[in-house]
């Protein structure tokens, strides 16, 4: 039988059952749209978060020291000399105040940070500058904010902010500078950054160090300097392993890398994408009998048709060439669908939901689907072994029939 006869009498047989045939490939349909749209989702949360967090982060390594004594520069200049694999180290201080506009006034968390902090977080300003060694030594009243916190306090989030003056506190903050958004603004406060010698001094009125962030020097082991930092700090402030373990108030030393968060979300993403290939596979595997039902049915509709086919010369391997071709046309069918509608799935999920995740994350912006030519090869190749698999016994079946009982069943 030539290839265009064969393609041309199984498109007459599928067409002759459009609804049952759409029916059918449901469950390949589920399958397929949802390995395509977890694999696009995840792909894009990854895209995202190399883009968000930057490579550079990958060698940042944040340090918070619970021994109720409180932690000063001398701690940080400690670190810095203890541990000559540290490119720099410098150190945070936390507070809070109002922050007062013409248009707005709300609470900020502010973040006293030296110019490495930015660099560590591998942030650079959209507009104006960021804070400098200058303005640490001169305790400078000036002040960086985000996309975000321009939008709340001067009511346009495409407003000139650099150079206006905004109430901190007790004191009037000349704008710097203004970093791109790190996600939705909540309307419930912002974050601010200004010279860390200028909170302590009008902040928070205290010379305290609430976090340290140091950063690996090129061909480090991230890994391993984490790991001396620990065992180096439990030392020198004699805090016992099992404690600094804890990580909490209580008294302890905690040690982190963004490499270690980023490996952990990679492992939450790596557990999500077996749990839902699992779904799927279950969807895929009934989408597969499905399809064995129904092609089994159609060999018992068309028994006479077969018996004739034979009657004329017909070959045992074209009726079960025509059988797995009509199988396979139907998972196809059931792919394209699935793989239309898993896409268009991905993306509006990430259009509604995308900022969300990302914050939850620890990154910033929103998600792009990624459409990966292999997820598309993949789905097809799964829909036609599942055509093969499960339209192989109908396909045989229907080859065997005897053409002179098949001439004669009602």
């Amino acid at each position: 039988m030539r290839a265009r006869d064969l393609a041309s009498e199984t498109w007459e047989a599928l067409d002759a059952n459009r609804g049952r045939s759409l029916l059918t490939v449901l469950g390949i349909v589920i399958g397929i749209s949802a390995v395509i749209a977890m694999t696009a989702l995840i792909g894009g949360i990854k895209k995202a978060l190399v883009s968000s967090l930057g490579l550079t982060q990958a060698k940042a390594v944040y340090i918070s020291v619970y021994t109720g004594d409180p932690i000063t520069q001398q701690d940080v200049g400690y670190i810095a000399q203890a541990l000559p694999d540290y490119e720099f180290v410098t150190g945070i201080s936390y507070g809070s105040a109002d922050v007062t506009t013409q248009k707005k006034q709300t609470n900020a968390q502010v973040m006293g940070v030296s110019p490495e902090f930015f660099q560590a977080q591998s942030r650079h300003a959209s507009s104006g500058r960021l804070v400098s060694s200058d303005d640490l030594d001169r305790m400078s009243t000036v002040v960086v904010i985000d996309q975000n916190a321009v939008g709340l306090l001067f009511g346009d989030a495409d407003a000139e902010a650099v150079g206006r003056t905004v109430r901190l506190g007790n004191d009037d903050y000349t704008v710097i500078g203004v970093l791109p958004a790190t996600g939705a603004a909540t309307g419930n406060g912002i974050t601010v950054y200004v010279p860390r010698t200028t909170c302590c001094a009008r902040i928070t009125g205290s010379q305290t160090v609430d976090q340290i962030v140091a950063f690996a020097r090129d061909g480090v082991d991230v890994d391993q300097l984490v790991k001396s930092t620990k065992s180096t700090l439990e030392a020198h402030y004699h805090v016992q392993q099992d404690a600094s373990s804890e990580g909490g108030t209580g008294g302890g030393i905690m040690v982190y890398s963004m490499k270690q968060i980023a490996d952990q979300l990679n492992s939450t993403m790596l557990a999500f994408q077996l749990l839902m290939t699992t779904v799927a596979s279950i969807s895929l595997v009934v989408g597969g009998i499905g399809i064995m039902n129904m092609m089994l049915t159609n060999v018992t509709e068309r028994i006479r048709e077969i018996g004739l086919r034979k009657a004329l010369g017909a070959k045992r391997s074209d009726i079960t060439k025509q059988f797995l071709l009509e199988s396979i046309c139907l998972c196809l069918a059931g792919g394209v669908i699935g793989i239309v509608l898993g896409y268009a799935g991905a993306f509006g999920l990430a259009k509604v939901a995308g900022v969300g995740i990302m914050s939850g994350m620890g990154g910033s912006g929103g998600i792009t689907p990624v459409i990966e030519p292999t997820a598309v090869t993949l789905a097809t190749s799964i829909c036609v072994a599942i055509g093969i698999l499960f339209g192989f016994y109908p396909a045989r079946h229907a080859a065997r029939l005897d053409p002179v009982e098949s001439l004669h069943f009602q």
